[in-house]
């Protein structure tokens, strides 16, 4: 029963609601400030590049 919950938890969760937990996981293992700050960086620098150049022009 444990699987099937898990299961229906994974497949209703939304792309950008995967998405944030990944970047939280991945910002929880920084291990300093400089490593925190670097990884936040990059995650925006993926996030420019992902999103269309007609909206980034708001």
């Amino acid at each position: 029963m444990y699987l099937l919950s898990r299961l229906f938890l994974f497949l209703t969760k939304s792309s950008d609601e995967i998405s944030r937990e990944r970047n939280d996981a991945y910002l929880a293992e920084a291990t300093d400030l400089y490593d925190l700050e670097f990884r936040m960086r990059k995650i925006d620098r993926e996030a420019q590049r992902r999103q269309p150049a007609w909206m980034s022009q708001q």
